[in-house]
């Protein structure tokens, strides 16, 4: 009768342990969101299932692991694709295939050039040396740096 007490003790303790380490990790999910608390979080909580149906100490940390592995491995790319977004959108996207003008010589040895594109003044580079004045065409971009070719 007292060790059946005990035992019952023993898995509700168990269980309330797994429950308390779940609850402190969607806290710091919720707090700090960086997709990885909540993992352990839901690992916390099948470990709690199996504590509640009496399963041992060396079981409850196996599901641990696993179900933090498997969720950790299938979900999380998934979900940082999803809710992450698109990142900073960048300003030079827009510009490709539009027409600027040259306001400074472009030198392709020396990689300094400057063009006026939808109103803004931007660093150039070319492939071939481009006169001030001349029509140019932006073709790509490295980082604020317009790569750009003869219109």
């Amino acid at each position: 009768m007292i060790s059946d007490f005990v035992r019952m003790w023993v898995i509700e303790i168990t269980a309330l342990g797994w429950l308390v380490i779940a609850f402190v990790a969607a806290l710091l999910e919720v707090s700090i969101p960086h997709f990885g608390s909540a993992f352990v979080s839901a690992g916390a909580i099948a470990a709690a299932v199996a504590a509640y149906l009496g399963f041992g100490l060396p079981a409850q940390i196996g599901t641990f692991i696993v179900v933090l592995i498997v969720s950790l491995v299938g979900l999380r790319s998934r979900l940082v694709g999803r809710l992450g977004g698109k990142g900073v959108p960048s300003r030079t996207e827009p510009l490709v295939g539009r027409q600027g003008i040259v306001t400074h010589p472009i030198d392709p040895v020396s990689g300094t050039g400057r063009v006026n594109v939808a109103g803004e003044d931007w660093a150039a580079r070319s492939a071939a040396a481009i006169a001030v004045g001349t029509t140019i065409r932006v073709v790509g971009a490295d980082g604020i740096v317009l790569e750009v070719t003869r219109a």
